[in-house]
C-alpha cells in the first residue's frame, strides 16, 4: 500500500497500514487522528492560525473501512478559534475532535533557550539511537510495519519508560505530503504502546482518547515520544508523553486507558 489512507471522492478508504495492536479489523488511532486533524488544518480562516492543543474522543473502535470526514468552526475570533470534527463511517462516528487554533506572530521575550524549552534533556537524536523494527502487533502488515522507529531509550521488549523516534514510511493521504500537526499525531498515540507496563498478549490498555498540546509544530520527519505508562488495578491508567522533534521538546499529549484482561479468544 501506498499510504494510510486512500481517496475516494468525499470518503478515505484505510488500508491495512492503519491496522492496529487489538484487532485485525481495527485501526491503531494515530492515523485516523491525523487524518481528522487534516480536515481541522484544512478550515479557512482570516490570518495565520496554528493548533495549539487538540483533543481527540475515541467514541468506538475504528474499522479498517471507508471513513468520510467533517470540520466545522465553533467560535472565531482575530486571536484564537475553536474547531471541531468527526470521522465517520457507515454506522456513524468513531472519533471527535475539537482544537485550538491560535494566531501565530513574533514576539520578542528576551530568554535564554534553557527558560524556552523548559530545561528539559534531550533525547538522544534518531542518527544515534537504535534502529528496530516497531513494537510487533502479531499481523504481517499494520501501522507497526508503516512506521520508523529508533530506540533513545527504555527497551520494547521490557516494560517501563521508553524514548522513541518514529517517523511515517507512508503518507498519511496518497499523493500528499503529511503536514508537521499529522506527523505529530500519527505518532503520540503510539505512547501508552512504547511505555507499556503490561504485557500485550494478555492484557488490553486501550486509550480512549487523546489530547495533544503543542507549543511548537515538528521541524523534519522525525517525532521523539518520552512516555511513562502508569496503571491501577481499578482497570484505569494514563500515559504521558513529552513530545521532541530533533531540536527540543514540542509539546506533550496525554492518553486515558482502559485497562482490563483480553479474553482468551483473542
Amino acid at each position: 500500500m501506498s499510504a494510510f489512507f486512500l481517496p475516494d471522492g468525499d470518503r478515505y478508504v484505510a488500508t491495512e497500514l492503519t491496522r492496529g495492536p487489538w484487532s485485525p479489523t481495527h485501526q491503531h488511532a494515530g492515523p485516523p487522528a491525523a487524518l481528522l486533524a487534516r480536515e481541522l488544518e484544512r478550515l479557512p480562516s482570516s490570518r495565520p492560525m496554528r493548533v495549539a492543543r487538540i483533543t481527540f474522543d475515541i467514541l468506538r473502535p475504528i474499522p479498517i473501512e471507508a471513513l468520510t470526514a467533517s470540520a466545522r468552526q465553533v467560535r472565531g475570533g482575530r486571536s484564537v478559534e475553536l474547531v471541531e470534527g468527526t470521522l465517520a463511517d457507515g454506522r456513524g462516528e468513531v472519533m471527535r475532535a475539537s482544537a485550538w487554533r491560535l494566531r501565530t506572530d513574533d514576539v520578542e521575550f528576551g530568554l535564554d533557550g534553557g527558560a524556552l524549552t523548559g530545561g528539559l534533556e534531550a533525547p538522544r537524536p534518531p542518527e544515534a539511537s537504535e534502529e528496530t523494527p516497531f513494537f510487533d502487533f502479531g499481523w504481517e502488515a499494520g501501522y507497526h510495519t508503516a512506521m520508523d522507529a529508533r530506540l533513545a531509550g527504555g527497551s520494547f521488549r521490557a516494560p517501563g519508560p521508553a524514548q522513541v523516534w518514529l517517523r511515517m514510511r507512508q503518507p498519511l493521504v496518497a499523493g500528499e505530503e503529511p503536514s508537521p500537526l499529522a506527523r505529530v499525531l500519527a505518532a503520540a498515540d503510539s505512547g501508552n504502546g512504547v511505555s507499556w507496563t503490561l504485557d500485550l498478549r494478555r492484557f488490553l490498555f486501550v486509550n480512549v482518547d487523546l489530547s495533544v498540546h503543542l507549543h511548537r509544530h515538528p521541524v523534519g520527519e522525525w517525532v521523539c515520544l518520552d512516555a511513562v505508562t502508569t496503571v491501577e488495578e481499578a482497570g484505569i491508567g494514563l500515559a504521558d508523553t513529552s513530545l521532541w522533534d530533533e531540536r527540543e521538546p514540542i509539546g506533550r499529549s496525554l492518553q486515558t486507558l482502559l485497562v482490563d484482561r483480553r479474553s482468551p479468544e483473542s
